[in-house]
Protein backbone atom coordinates (compact mmCIF):
# COMPACT_ATOMS: atom_id res chain seq x y z
CA UNK A 1 0.00 0.00 0.00
CA UNK A 2 1.40 3.44 -0.87
CA UNK A 3 2.24 5.47 2.24
CA UNK A 4 0.00 8.30 1.05
CA UNK A 5 -3.00 5.93 1.32
CA UNK A 6 -2.41 5.07 4.98
CA UNK A 7 -5.54 5.91 6.98
CA UNK A 8 -5.79 7.14 10.54
CA UNK A 9 -7.85 4.08 11.45
CA UNK A 10 -5.18 1.76 10.06
CA UNK A 11 -2.49 3.68 11.91
CA UNK A 12 -4.42 3.26 15.16
CA UNK A 13 -4.60 -0.50 14.61
CA UNK A 14 -0.82 -0.98 14.29
CA UNK A 15 1.28 -2.40 17.07
CA UNK A 16 4.49 -0.53 17.86
CA UNK A 17 6.81 -2.70 15.70
CA UNK A 18 4.52 -2.23 12.67
CA UNK A 19 4.30 1.52 13.31
CA UNK A 20 8.08 1.65 13.53
CA UNK A 21 8.43 -0.16 10.19
CA UNK A 22 6.03 2.27 8.52
CA UNK A 23 7.87 5.20 10.07
CA UNK A 24 11.20 3.94 8.72
CA UNK A 25 9.64 3.52 5.28
CA UNK A 26 8.29 7.08 5.39
CA UNK A 27 11.66 8.44 6.47
CA UNK A 28 13.46 6.56 3.73
CA UNK A 29 11.10 7.89 1.08
CA UNK A 30 12.13 11.49 1.86
CA UNK A 31 15.80 10.84 2.63
CA UNK A 32 15.19 11.49 6.29
CA UNK A 33 15.60 9.61 9.55
CA UNK A 34 13.25 8.68 12.38
CA UNK A 35 14.13 10.69 15.48
CA UNK A 36 11.21 9.67 17.70
CA UNK A 37 8.49 7.07 17.84
CA UNK A 38 6.24 6.69 20.84
CA UNK A 39 2.66 6.25 21.91
CA UNK A 40 0.24 8.58 23.64
CA UNK A 41 -3.38 8.29 24.77
CA UNK A 42 -5.91 9.96 22.47
CA UNK A 43 -9.70 9.57 22.35
CA UNK A 44 -9.55 6.67 24.76
CA UNK A 45 -7.05 4.60 22.78
CA UNK A 46 -3.31 4.51 22.08
CA UNK A 47 -2.00 6.64 19.21
CA UNK A 48 1.53 6.44 17.83
CA UNK A 49 3.60 9.60 17.38
CA UNK A 50 6.42 9.75 14.85
CA UNK A 51 9.04 12.43 14.24
CA UNK A 52 11.19 12.35 11.10
CA UNK A 53 14.12 14.69 10.51
CA UNK A 54 14.95 15.91 7.03
CA UNK A 55 17.42 18.71 6.26
CA UNK A 56 17.57 19.64 9.96
CA UNK A 57 13.80 20.10 10.17
CA UNK A 58 11.50 17.77 12.10
CA UNK A 59 8.22 16.51 10.66
CA UNK A 60 5.38 14.54 12.21
CA UNK A 61 3.64 11.70 10.40
CA UNK A 62 -0.01 12.69 9.80
CA UNK A 63 -2.10 9.67 8.73
CA UNK A 64 -5.05 10.57 6.50
CA UNK A 65 -7.87 8.69 4.81
CA UNK A 66 -11.57 9.47 5.38
CA UNK A 67 -11.74 11.95 8.26
CA UNK A 68 -14.31 14.28 9.81
CA UNK A 69 -13.45 17.95 10.18
CA UNK A 70 -15.14 21.11 11.38
CA UNK A 71 -17.26 21.56 14.48
CA UNK A 72 -20.76 20.24 15.14
CA UNK A 73 -22.53 23.18 16.76
CA UNK A 74 -25.81 21.26 16.98
CA UNK A 75 -24.22 18.61 19.17
CA UNK A 76 -22.43 21.05 21.46
CA UNK A 77 -23.59 22.80 24.61
CA UNK A 78 -21.59 25.67 26.17
CA UNK A 79 -20.93 25.60 29.88
CA UNK A 80 -22.63 28.24 32.05
CA UNK A 81 -19.22 29.82 32.58
CA UNK A 82 -18.58 30.06 28.83
CA UNK A 83 -22.01 31.57 28.28
CA UNK A 84 -21.50 34.13 31.02
CA UNK A 85 -18.03 35.09 29.81
CA UNK A 86 -19.30 35.64 26.26
CA UNK A 87 -22.18 37.74 27.63
CA UNK A 88 -19.62 40.00 29.32
CA UNK A 89 -17.78 40.41 26.02
CA UNK A 90 -21.02 41.15 24.22
CA UNK A 91 -21.85 43.87 26.76
CA UNK A 92 -18.53 45.51 25.84
CA UNK A 93 -19.43 45.48 22.16
CA UNK A 94 -17.45 42.39 21.11
CA UNK A 95 -18.62 39.17 19.48
CA UNK A 96 -20.67 38.11 16.48
CA UNK A 97 -24.29 37.44 17.34
CA UNK A 98 -26.46 37.35 20.46
CA UNK A 99 -24.89 34.27 22.04
CA UNK A 100 -21.77 32.12 21.91
CA UNK A 101 -23.32 29.60 19.53
CA UNK A 102 -24.10 32.37 17.03
CA UNK A 103 -20.54 33.68 17.36
CA UNK A 104 -19.02 30.27 16.70
CA UNK A 105 -21.20 29.83 13.62
CA UNK A 106 -19.41 32.85 12.14
CA UNK A 107 -15.83 31.75 12.78
CA UNK A 108 -15.73 27.92 12.77
CA UNK A 109 -15.71 25.66 9.75
CA UNK A 110 -18.80 23.41 9.47
CA UNK A 111 -18.81 19.69 10.14
CA UNK A 112 -17.88 17.74 7.01
CA UNK A 113 -16.22 14.56 5.77
CA UNK A 114 -13.13 14.66 3.56
CA UNK A 115 -10.46 12.27 2.34
CA UNK A 116 -6.84 13.30 2.90
CA UNK A 117 -3.52 11.79 1.91
CA UNK A 118 -1.01 10.88 4.58
CA UNK A 119 1.74 13.51 4.74
CA UNK A 120 4.67 14.64 6.81
CA UNK A 121 3.98 18.02 8.44
CA UNK A 122 6.49 20.24 10.20
CA UNK A 123 6.32 19.80 13.96
CA UNK A 124 6.89 23.56 14.36
CA UNK A 125 5.52 26.41 12.27
CA UNK A 126 8.03 28.77 10.68
CA UNK A 127 7.80 32.55 10.47
CA UNK A 128 7.13 33.90 7.01
CA UNK A 129 10.18 35.36 5.29
CA UNK A 130 8.24 36.58 2.26
CA UNK A 131 4.73 37.80 1.50
CA UNK A 132 1.99 35.15 1.66
CA UNK A 133 1.80 35.14 -2.14
CA UNK A 134 5.51 34.30 -2.42
CA UNK A 135 5.70 31.58 0.24
CA UNK A 136 4.59 28.67 -2.00
CA UNK A 137 7.60 29.30 -4.26
CA UNK A 138 9.94 29.66 -1.27
CA UNK A 139 8.81 26.32 0.12
CA UNK A 140 8.80 24.62 -3.29
CA UNK A 141 12.50 25.44 -3.63
CA UNK A 142 13.03 23.23 -0.55
CA UNK A 143 10.78 20.45 -1.84
CA UNK A 144 7.95 21.51 0.47
CA UNK A 145 4.52 23.09 0.24
CA UNK A 146 1.96 24.85 2.41
CA UNK A 147 -0.78 22.69 3.95
CA UNK A 148 -4.40 23.00 2.94
CA UNK A 149 -6.85 24.24 5.57
CA UNK A 150 -8.28 20.73 5.81
CA UNK A 151 -4.82 19.25 6.38
CA UNK A 152 -4.13 21.81 9.10
CA UNK A 153 -7.39 21.09 10.95
CA UNK A 154 -6.83 17.34 10.74
CA UNK A 155 -3.24 17.58 11.94
CA UNK A 156 -4.36 19.74 14.86
CA UNK A 157 -7.37 17.73 16.02
CA UNK A 158 -6.40 14.19 14.90
CA UNK A 159 -10.02 13.08 14.90
CA UNK A 160 -11.12 14.93 18.05
CA UNK A 161 -14.60 16.42 17.70
CA UNK A 162 -14.10 18.90 20.53
CA UNK A 163 -13.86 22.68 20.29
CA UNK A 164 -10.17 22.69 21.12
CA UNK A 165 -7.70 19.91 20.39
CA UNK A 166 -7.60 19.14 24.13
CA UNK A 167 -11.36 19.29 24.81
CA UNK A 168 -14.40 21.57 24.82
CA UNK A 169 -13.30 23.79 27.69
CA UNK A 170 -10.52 26.29 28.29
CA UNK A 171 -9.30 28.04 31.45
CA UNK A 172 -11.50 31.08 31.96
CA UNK A 173 -9.51 32.48 34.87
CA UNK A 174 -6.83 33.73 32.48
CA UNK A 175 -6.07 34.40 28.82
CA UNK A 176 -3.76 32.08 26.87
CA UNK A 177 -1.08 34.65 26.08
CA UNK A 178 1.75 34.34 28.58
CA UNK A 179 0.16 31.29 30.24
CA UNK A 180 2.78 28.57 30.62
CA UNK A 181 0.59 26.01 32.38
CA UNK A 182 -2.46 25.80 30.11
CA UNK A 183 -3.39 22.95 27.76
CA UNK A 184 -2.22 24.87 24.69
CA UNK A 185 1.38 24.20 25.74
CA UNK A 186 1.01 20.44 25.32
CA UNK A 187 1.92 18.80 22.03
CA UNK A 188 -0.99 17.72 19.86
CA UNK A 189 -2.00 14.07 19.68
CA UNK A 190 0.23 13.58 16.61
CA UNK A 191 3.17 15.41 18.17
CA UNK A 192 2.85 18.91 16.72
CA UNK A 193 3.38 22.19 18.52
CA UNK A 194 0.23 23.71 17.10
CA UNK A 195 -2.56 26.10 18.19
CA UNK A 196 -0.34 27.21 21.05
CA UNK A 197 -0.05 31.02 20.81
CA UNK A 198 -2.82 33.41 19.83
CA UNK A 199 -0.21 35.83 18.50
CA UNK A 200 0.76 33.30 15.83
CA UNK A 201 -1.21 33.31 12.59
CA UNK A 202 -0.62 30.17 10.53
CA UNK A 203 -1.31 30.47 6.81
CA UNK A 204 -2.33 27.65 4.51
CA UNK A 205 -3.01 27.38 0.79
CA UNK A 206 -6.54 28.69 1.48
CA UNK A 207 -6.56 32.50 1.36
CA UNK A 208 -9.93 32.65 3.12
CA UNK A 209 -8.65 31.16 6.36
CA UNK A 210 -5.83 31.44 8.89
CA UNK A 211 -5.31 29.12 11.83
CA UNK A 212 -3.89 28.76 15.30
CA UNK A 213 -4.13 32.42 16.30
CA UNK A 214 -5.34 35.86 15.30
CA UNK A 215 -2.15 37.90 15.59
CA UNK A 216 -3.12 38.89 19.13
CA UNK A 217 -6.25 40.74 18.02
CA UNK A 218 -8.56 39.39 20.73
CA UNK A 219 -5.98 39.74 23.49
CA UNK A 220 -4.90 43.28 22.57
CA UNK A 221 -8.50 44.33 22.05
CA UNK A 222 -9.61 43.12 25.46
CA UNK A 223 -12.38 41.02 23.93
CA UNK A 224 -12.80 38.78 26.98
CA UNK A 225 -11.38 35.46 28.13
CA UNK A 226 -13.49 33.05 26.06
CA UNK A 227 -12.94 35.12 22.93
CA UNK A 228 -9.22 35.26 23.74
CA UNK A 229 -9.03 31.45 23.72
CA UNK A 230 -11.16 30.86 20.63
CA UNK A 231 -8.42 31.64 18.06
CA UNK A 232 -6.85 28.36 19.24
CA UNK A 233 -9.99 26.35 18.45
CA UNK A 234 -9.22 23.62 15.92
CA UNK A 235 -11.93 24.62 13.42
CA UNK A 236 -11.52 28.39 13.85
CA UNK A 237 -10.62 29.90 10.49
CA UNK A 238 -10.40 33.45 11.86
CA UNK A 239 -12.12 35.03 8.81
CA UNK A 240 -11.50 38.65 9.85
CA UNK A 241 -7.77 38.01 10.29
CA UNK A 242 -7.64 36.18 6.96
CA UNK A 243 -9.24 39.17 5.29
CA UNK A 244 -6.58 41.44 6.77
CA UNK A 245 -3.62 39.18 5.89
CA UNK A 246 -4.68 38.70 2.29
CA UNK A 247 -6.19 42.17 1.86
CA UNK A 248 -4.52 45.39 0.64
CA UNK A 249 -2.72 45.84 4.00
CA UNK A 250 -1.48 42.28 4.09
CA UNK A 251 2.18 42.95 3.33
CA UNK A 252 2.84 43.15 7.08
CA UNK A 253 3.52 39.51 7.90
CA UNK A 254 4.72 39.97 11.47
CA UNK A 255 3.62 36.99 13.56
CA UNK A 256 2.43 35.15 10.43
CA UNK A 257 3.80 31.69 9.87
CA UNK A 258 3.16 28.51 7.95
CA UNK A 259 3.68 24.81 8.57
CA UNK A 260 5.65 23.06 5.83
CA UNK A 261 4.36 19.82 4.35
CA UNK A 262 6.32 17.01 2.75
CA UNK A 263 4.23 15.00 0.32
CA UNK A 264 4.78 11.23 0.48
Amino acid sequence: MPLADLTLDQWRSFDLPTARRVAEEAAGSVNGRVTLIGTTEHLGAPLHRVRIERDEQEFALIPGGPVSLGFDLDGWQPTPQQTADYAESLAQGFGHGPDLRAHLAQVLSPRRSVVLATVLMAAEDEVLTESPADMPAVLAARGLRMPSSDEWEHACGAGAETLFRWGDECPLDRIPYGDRTGPQNQLSALGLRIAYDTYRTELTSDATAVHGGDGGEAVCGGYGRMLAWLPLATANRNPSMAEFVYGPDGEDVDDCSTRAVLTL
